[in-house]
């Protein structure tokens, strides 16, 4: 009768657990879908349920991130792995696939700068545009904004964020990504534990180097950044504590740290680190294309301007493959 009793005490605590855990879920997703750059209220109103409901339900959004010195790379991007004009508009209703360019705007809105990327989105219409000033020291503030306003603007299960020197194989991504569809709390990329720089003028200097422990430590588990993805619940996330979440020198680094405290299930997937031909393309002629591939001396692709159409024809799935993916 004890041991009957007990197990029943286990099981509604248990739904309730659960039912507590999707009402905090619901929550920050309304939070996350109120307007940009305000703190949120806790209380659920009219207008933020309506913004939570009318966001499209998506897979996955990939924001490409990208500067405005880089016309060029995202070119090369639009000239082989990703779809263009019908082709993306079909890519987004028909599979669920958001793929954007990511920037924010220049020092001095509405300068040449903005003016130009204004005119390349008129033309190709593939840009998420954030309220947020440009700068190399600023990505892992630009990594917090971009989750924020993806999760505003889609309902998706995962969001992804890739550099724009890195070759991505979409078909292979869907595959990916679909195997731990069910699954909450989700952090996929190629893992890693690199050394703690505390050498000023290196590349990847940490000024807070000091908070990692003696000299010669590592960092603790993280995605690298050229490309990964995370799950909806934990860009919600994100998105909902933005304000008080630290931010280090390093945005991959960043990203690791505000997931370590929490439950999650970190997947090293080493197919979202391919190196350039001839690894990635040993891979595809043997059936089992990468879906990422870049060189990690570069930390991108080298010369990716030059060399994203030979890595896309040496490495690529095939033009038709995103269409034969199923997520």
């Amino acid at each position: 009768m004890l041991v009957t009793y007990f197990l029943k005490f286990l099981t509604r605590t248990t739904n309730l657990d659960k039912s507590m855990s999707a009402l905090e879920m619901q929550l920050a997703a309304v939070r996350a879908s109120s307007i940009q750059g305000q703190v949120s209220s806790p209380t659920t109103t009219k207008k933020s349920v309506e913004l939570q409901r009318d966001r499209p339900k998506v897979f996955f959004v990939m924001g490409i991130i990208t500067a405005f010195s880089s016309r060029k790379r995202r070119d090369s991007i639009r000239e082989t792995w990703m779809p263009q004009g019908e082709g993306l508009k079909k890519l987004e209703k028909e599979k669920g696939i958001i793929l954007r360019f990511v920037i924010g705007h220049s020092a001095s809105p509405g300068g040449i700068l903005d003016r130009a990327v204004d005119a390349e989105e008129a033309q190709h219409k593939d840009f998420l545009r954030l309220d947020h000033v440009e700068g190399y020291h600023e990505l892992s503030f630009k990594t917090q904004i971009y989750f924020s306003t993806a999760v505003a603007n889609w309902d998706a299960d995962f969001y992804i964020k890739v550099d724009d020197d890195v070759h991505v194989n979409l078909g292979m991504v869907v595959s990916t990504l679909a195997r731990h569809r069910s699954k909450p709390h989700v952090y996929i990329g190629c893992m890693k534990s690199g050394p703690v720089l505390s050498e000023k003028g290196s590349k990847y200097h940490e000024p807070e180097f000091w908070k990692f422990g003696e000299e010669g430590n590592k960092y603790f588990r993280h995605a690298t950044g050229q490309i990964y993805a995370i799950s909806k619940d934990l860009a919600t996330y994100i998105s909902v504590n933005k304000l008080v979440l630290h931010r280090y020198a390093n945005e991959d680094v960043s990203l690791g740290s505000w997931l370590i405290g929490l439950d999650v299930n970190h997947i090293d997937d080493r197919s979202l680190c391919c190196g350039t031909p001839l690894d990635c393309e040993w891979k595809a002629q043997a059936g089992n294309p990468c879906a990422a591939s870049f060189d990690w001396s570069c930390s991108g692709i080298c010369k990716s301007v030059e060399r994203m159409e030979e890595v896309h024809q040496r490495c690529g799935e095939g033009d038709g493959a995103i269409w034969r993916a199923n997520s």
